[in-house]
């Protein structure tokens, strides 16, 4: 049976190397989603990510002879997650890439601690406001706004695009505290809900593909080996493995806590954008950057447990 260890008694080094394997996987994904529209409707990457993403999980599932969940209620729940936290935002990512630069599309991710918080303390009551919370989210927004350069009215950027990528931000923001609402609390491994919520999305991108594009799903064979590799890619790392860690630090530290992550993701998607789509940065993201991980340390609360031992208590289980 698993144990849930509460926010405040988890360990530094007992999340924070997963959040930032996290950040890593997340932040390439951008990277992946830009390639893979260049042939494949948004649509359909994101169903080739979820199925990659389900075999990657039920094969694990397999190995470890564990069961997929049984109770009807958690299948409707995985089913909304599958909708709001999988198909719709990946989804909407894809649209909003065809638009602007992946590495932009990274640094929007970022709002979604933002969102996160105030529904999780006024919808899902998972969480509370404390000073320190909150000072961390004006930290990180001031910081996101110098990074997206919101001074620069004029930037090239396509608005649409942008509305897209902040559209999906927010669904995100609804998903995590509805994951620890609704299915972080059970006693299933992390690998077995991840793939109840990836079925899900795959029979809902499934259905809703053929009808929004209006085309049937390009033949594997008939696509670059670029685009294939990124949605394995997407799938297996993206979707597969990281939605295990995920789980495993929502239950381990909260939903708003572990939301930040996504503070750390724009600092991989810009390395990743610059160097390897070679896309633009300009000076003012960085410094942003530095502004929204100093968001992080203080939301976190990572800059007063520099100055104090943590206390030893044991991890948390998620299976």
């Amino acid at each position: 049976m698993s144990t849930e260890t509460t926010t405040d008694q988890a360990p530094l080094q007992a999340w924070l190397p997963t959040m930032l394997v996290l950040a890593a996987i997340w932040g390439c994904s951008f990277l992946f989603i830009s390639v893979g529209v260049r042939e494949l409707p948004p649509l359909y990457l994101a169903l080739g990510r979820v199925i990659a993403g389900s075999l990657v999980l039920v094969t694990i599932l397999a190995v470890k002879r564990e069961s997929l969940p049984r109770e009807p209620r958690l299948w409707l729940h995985s089913f909304v997650v599958g909708a709001i936290g999988s198909a719709i935002p990946w989804t909407l990512f894809g649209y909003g890439e065809q638009r602007i630069p992946s590495l932009l599309a990274g640094i929007w991710n970022g709002i979604t601690p933002l969102i996160v918080l105030p529904i999780a303390v006024l919808l899902f009551r998972t969480e509370t406001f404390s000073l320190q919370k909150v000072s961390g989210l004006i930290i990180g927004f001031a910081g996101m706004l110098v990074v997206l350069g919101a001074w620069n009215v004029e930037g090239g950027a396509d608005l649409t695009g942008q509305a897209l990528c902040m559209l999906a931000a927010v669904f995100y923001g609804l998903a995590i505290p509805y994951q620890k609402r609704f299915i972080a609390g059970t006693t299933l491994s992390g690998t077995a809900l991840s793939a109840s919520l990836l079925l899900c999305a795959t029979v809902q991108l499934a259905i809703v593909a053929p009808i929004v594009t209006r085309q049937a799903p390009p033949a594997p064979w008939s696509l670059s080996i670029e685009v294939v590799l990124s949605v394995v890619a997407l799938g297996a790392l993206g979707s597969g493995l990281a939605f295990v860690l995920s789980l495993r630090n929502i239950r381990l530290i909260g939903a708003s806590r572990s939301s930040m992550v996504t503070y750390l993701m724009p600092v991989f998607s810009i390395l990743v954008g610059v160097i390897v789509l070679h896309e633009h940065i300009a000076w003012y993201q960085p410094v942003g950057g530095l502004v929204v991980l100093l968001g992080v340390a203080v939301s976190q609360g990572l800059l007063a447990s520099l100055r104090r031992k943590p206390a030893v208590v044991a991890p948390a289980t998620t299976g």
